[in-house]
This record gives C-alpha cells, structure tokens and sequence, in this order.
C-alpha cells in the first residue's frame, strides 16, 4: 500500500488469499471504499488472533501472467525505505508504472501479449573504431575487476563508448542481461537512446522517465521486467524499476545533483545504483569529469580515503595526439577582470570580438547565463519597491517576452505593471540580467556580422521558457546540431552532456553567485557546471579547430577560477575536501534534515524543536542513549526561500559522525513525529519529512 511517511498508516497490510502467492505478486486489495494496487511482500506471516481474524479481508485478485518482482527488487525498495526514512508502500508503489493500478486483467493480458510479440531480436554485430589506450584500460579493469568503478574522464574523452562497450561485453556474456543506464535529465537521454539503438537495435532499447505518457511508461517497464529490452536508460526513477537480470549499472554524470529526489521519499539514484549493484550482483560504473566530492572521496585509496571504489582514469581526449601536457585538446580558459570593464557591460569587448570572430569562421558559441527571464528583478528607483512575490519570499522574474512578472517558485505570474505600484512612478528598470536580455543583446550587437555565406547570424535561447512544450527541446537540439545556429544561449540544461561538434568557443557570463553562497556545496557545483560548460567547446579533435572557455567574474584570482584554468580537478578536489574535513562537513559526516511546514513559521520551528526536546526525554537514556549521544541537533531556523504559495517553511539539521548512530535514531523518531503532528499543540503544522543525505542545508 501507498502509505506516506507522514502518515499514519506507514507498515504493511494484511490480507488473506485462498491460495498461496510468491512474494512480489502484484494484487489488487479493497482499502476502504476503494481497490488498489497492492503488491505481496511476504507468505509466511503467522495466523493473526481469532478476534481479529474476521476483519483481515481477502484480496480481489491477482494481476495474472505477471511474473512477480524478484528477491533483489524488493531488497532495494526495502533498504530505500528504512534508509530514506519512508513507508515501505510509498516507495514500492512510486516505483511501478502508475497505470498498472488502474488496468483491468483484460488490459494487462492485451498488453502482455503485444510485449511477446515485440520481443528483442538479437542485433547484429556494428563496426567499431578502435579503442584509445585508456579506453582499452578502463574497460580491461571493469571486465577483470568487481568494481564499483569510478570513470574519471575528461569531457570528450569517450566515456559513452567505454559504457557501450562494457554493455555489449555484459550482454555477450549471458543473453538473459540486462544493462541498467542513469542519466541525469530528461533531456539527456534521447540522444544517449539514440547512440544505444544504433549500436545495440531499437527493439533493445527503452527509456524510463517522467516525460513519457502513462501509456509508454507501462509499456517500457513491461519490457524491463519481463526481460525483452537488454538496456534500459532513464533518469533516476529507473534506479527503482524492475530489471531481473541485471548485469551492469552505469550512473553518467553521477555528480549530477538531479540525481536526487526532492519530494516524497529524498533518495539518490546514484547511491541507490551502488546498493543495487551490491544486491544483485552487477557491477556499477560511476563516470563523471567532475565526480561529486563523495565518490571521489570513496575512490581516494587508504589513508587518505576509504577506497571503496576503484577509480578508472581518462584525462585525454579522442583524436588527441599522445603528449606530455594533460591539457592538450582541453579548451583554453580566459578570465575577464569584470571590474576592469565599463559598469553595466553584459559583453567584455575582449569577449565579443572573439564571439564575432568563431561565428565569421562558420563556428558556433555557447553562452551561458544560469538565469531564465529576462531580468530577476523589477524595481523602481524612487520608492524602492522590487517585484516580490505576494505568496513567496522570493522575487518575481521579468519576462519581456510576454510581458509578465512570474514567480519561478509558485507560478503566480501578472502583466507588468505600467507603473510603480507602490508610488506611482512610470519609470521602474530592471536589476540583474537573464537569458532573454542576454539574447536580445547579442541579436543587436551582431547585426552586421555575417557567416562565412553571407547569410546574417543565428541566436537560439534554450532554457526551460523556451523548451516548454512537446518535442520543442529536441528540434532545438536539432538546429544546433544541424548548423543552423551560431551563437546558442543558456542556462545549465545545455551546459552538460551535449555532443556539440562545431563549438568552438564556451563563455560564462555571470557565475560569481555561488562563489560566496552560504551553501557548503555551492562551489563544487559551480565548479562542476563550469568544467561541464567548458567541455562542450572543441569536441571535435579531428576538424583541428583550437577551442576557449571565457569566464566573466569579479573575482579571477579566485582558486575555483585558478583550478578551472588547468583543468585541474584532483587539485580543486582537494582542497575542498581539506575544507571539509576541517569542518567536519560531508563526506566526513553524515547529516539529515527534518523540515517542517505550516502557516506560520513560529508553528514550523516549533514544531521541529519541539521534535529535539521529545527525542532528547525519550531517546537520550536506554538502548538509544549512545547513539543519541553522537548526533548533534541544530535549532530550527527557516529555509533559504522560507515562504512558498503561502506556506511557511522551517528545517532542523542534525549530524552524526557515524551513519549508524544517525539512522537508528531518525527511525526512532518517527513515531515521535506522528504523536507530535496529531497533538493539539501543532495542529498549525501542514506537512513534515525527513531528507537524510540531504544535498543542501
């Protein structure tokens, strides 16, 4: 059963059956009024007390011609819950197809019956490139050695064909495989689907997300479960899809932070990929360039980590010729002196007449801004009014485009005013820049310029504004890849993971934010979306095109620039870590976060300290005591964005040294929470959860 944490039915349901089901039958169960979707966790529970036998009811039927999910699947939604501090039912149930509960037995054998009649067929064998030497090494490793696997190799130095290569080797060793492939966005994967069907057929390969229709969904986690597709690529709901015969899980750009789960049960994919691999024996292979701080930390060898994974090396790129400098074929990095530069220049002129140059060459440019909208903030000089939004604490965006203030948050959106609302001045301008001024911008300032054809230049803006809707990011992607676009503008979707062939120059125009960000993450995600950017320039070895990455900062003797200029990551890596481990942050300790909401934030904080008081009487004395005594609880205090569609929203932190001690007292806190939010006391409270390994605090 779908129970959710918070409330409070949260362990599973008996039922009776006339004949015995294998655990992980999929039934059909009343609960009240209504009948759902259900599945049978175990057979062999003992016969419950005579007076309350007349109340456990049958079920309604079994989904037959099924087979049931496996020993290893229900291990991983088992180990999700209890480690995730989530209802067994609600991580079960999320990770099925949502309109397997609504089928009826006649639609499920229709469907059934159209997976047997499109069941893989065995492709035929393509002809491959050969293999750098560190390819060959890296996969020489995963096919000798149990791994988990940490593929640290720079952006374009074929990190896609080690993943289809040891796939191919996985499914030539058993034709029952199965290949499990993480990417981080829904954007990423039909180009990553395009590469494995052309390699492996069509009929191997499907994808899991949340951009397919109900209807696909189904029909791709058929084809997993009953093993006709060999390789299943998805973002990280896939992590929880049933695979029976896995062989191989690979986790691309595993320091991508959309592997996190952000509502419901918190989990990672990424971590839940290692576990997985664990259970089922399959092995795992992490590739990133810039691999989060945890698993590089994981795969530091002792002392000076614990060396859990093995860590597979490919500084250079493909096509590179063999060379003393670790650099070679890695664009340039250049940093513009923003202070040098006339006060409101969007552009450096160093800038733009390199951009003007590449585009004069019939090469493309890609600009990033991590701001959508055309400005973040609309104010008025006189009175000083700013373009808050009236449910959140957050400003509403600018958006020339159709005119509005929208709040990125809620949704609330309004025409703009025409004049200040507050005093009445018609003259109120912009603060901060964004993507649609940034392309505005760049269509005036390259009026005159011309391709080496004549023909004028082309801006394309691909963030979430301009990708909404049905195939639009796809036709994009296609125009960039086409040649029809010279100059690209974005935000961070079209930073990573894109195979942009003709650019040949990357500038970043505004990235200073996160440099001082209270967020202890902050500047390893910079550095990462940055190093990520970077990789899109010069891709293509072969056209011999010299390649840059242009950084517009306030700050260029800054370290995270110094380390961005050499490409040196093990470098950055380092020194954040020393950091770290000087203030005991992650990975040197383990921390979850307790957040609370309600309709005022005097009833979320107290709600949660009142949450520390109970814990501190119930749990700091008897068989908890020791490790109550190694966490540390951090009063309550409000989110960085305390307010949104009206709801108030308050976080506790606590610490452990030892994830142990951590876990086994988040699980006694539970019942603690569910007493809490029934009292009287805090009613006010609407909502809480738990989000252990949280991503930031």
């Amino acid at each position: 059963m779908p129970t959710p944490a918070h409330s409070s039915l949260a362990e599973p349901l008996t039922y009776r059956a006339d004949q015995a089901l294998a655990p992980g039958t999929l039934v059909r169960v009343p609960l009240g009024a209504r009948e759902v979707l259900g599945v049978v966790w175990a057979n062999d529970l003992p016969a419950p007390a005579a007076e309350l036998a007349v109340q456990v009811r049958p079920i309604a039927g079994a989904l037959d011609g099924l087979p049931p999910l496996d020993d290893h699947w229900r291990a991983l939604i088992g180990f999700t819950a209890r480690y995730y501090q989530r209802a067994l039912g609600e991580v079960a149930l999320a990770a099925l197809p949502p309109q397997l509960r609504t089928l009826t037995s006649v639609q499920l054998a229709r469907r059934l019956k159209r997976q047997s009649a499109a069941a893989t067929v065995q492709p035929g064998t393509p002809t491959l490139e050969a293999l750098s030497g560190e390819q060959a090494a890296a996969l020489q490793a995963i096919e000798a050695e149990r791994g988990p696997f940490l593929l640290f190799g720079a952006t374009g130095s074929g990190k896609t064909e080690v993943y289809m290569r040891a796939a191919a080797d996985a499914l030539a060793r058993d034709p029952a495989a199965q290949v499990l492939v993480l990417v981080p966005e829904i954007n990423l994967t039909p180009q990553l689907e395009a590469r494995f069907a052309a390699r492996f057929g069509a009929e191997a390969v499907v994808s899991l997300h949340s951009g397919l229709t109900p209807a696909q969904r189904l029909g791709h986690w058929l084809a997993a479960h009953l093993g006709h597709a060999r390789i299943v690529l998805g973002t990280r709901v896939a992590v929880l899809a049933s695979v029976p015969w896995l062989a191989l899980i690979v986790v691309d750009e595993e320091h991508d932070p959309s592997y996190k789960q952000q509502e419901g049960a918190r989990y990672s994919a990424r971590d839940l990929a290692v576990y997985r691999g664990h259970l089922s024996g399959a092995k795992v292979v992490l590739g990133s360039a810039t691999p989060s701080l945890e698993s590089w930390h994981a795969s530091t060898p002792a002392p000076d980590g614990p060396g859990r994974y093995q860590r597979l090396a490919m500084p250079r790129r493909i096509g590179t010729a063999a060379t003393d400098d670790p650099n070679a074929g890695l664009p340039r990095v250049r940093r513009v002196d923003m202070t040098r530069q006339p006060k409101g220049t969007l552009l450096a002129p160093p800038l733009l007449a390199a951009l003007t140059e590449r585009v004069g060459r019939g090469e493309q440019v890609l600009l990033l801004l991590n701001r959508r909208g055309w400005a973040p903030v609309l104010a008025c000089g006189d009175c000083g009014w700013k373009s808050e939004c009236p449910h959140c604490s957050a400003y509403r965006v600018f958006h020339k485009i159709d005119r509005t203030l929208r709040c990125h948050h809620c949704g609330f959106t309004q025409r703009v005013p025409r004049a200040c609302p507050s005093c009445g001045n018609p003259d109120i301008g912009t603060l901060g820049r964004g993507t649609e001024q940034l392309e505005e911008r760049l269509v005036e300032l390259l009026a005159e310029v011309r391709r080496p054809d004549g023909s004028p230049v082309q801006v394309l803006r691909i963030d979430a504004d301009s990708a909404r809707g049905a195939g639009r990011l796809e036709a994009q992607l296609a125009q960039v890849h086409g040649g029809d676009v010279d100059v690209l503008v974005g935000t961070q979707m079209v930073a990573k993971g894109h195979d942009f062939r003709r650019v040949s120059l990357v500038a970043a125009i505004n990235p200073d934010g996160a440099l001082y960000a209270s967020d202890f993450r902050a500047p390893e995600r910079l550095f990462a979306l940055l190093m990520q950017a970077a990789g899109r320039a010069g891709r293509d070895a072969a056209s011999g095109m010299d390649s840059e990455m242009w950084v517009q900062t306030q700050h260029p003797k800054h370290a995270l620039f110094a380390a961005l200029k050499t490409h040196d990551y093990p470098g950055f890596a380092a020194g954040q870590l020393k950091e770290r481990a000087e203030a005991g942050l992650p990975p040197f300790c383990h921390l979850a976060l307790l957040r609370a909401e309600a309709r005022t934030q005097e009833a979320a904080q107290g709600f949660l300290n009142a949450v520390a008081e109970t814990a501190a009487e119930a749990l700091a004395q008897g068989e908890l005591a020791e490790a109550f005594s190694n966490l540390t609880w951090y009063p309550a205090v409000p989110l960085t964005v305390q307010r949104v569609a009206n709801i108030e929203r308050a976080q506790m932190l606590i610490e452990s040294p030892s994830r142990m001690a951590l876990q086994r007292v988040l699980a006694a806190c539970q019942p603690l929470l569910h007493a809490l939010r029934a009292s009287a006391e805090h009613k006010a409270v609407v909502r809480w959860a738990m989000d252990v390994d949280p991503l930031a605090v």
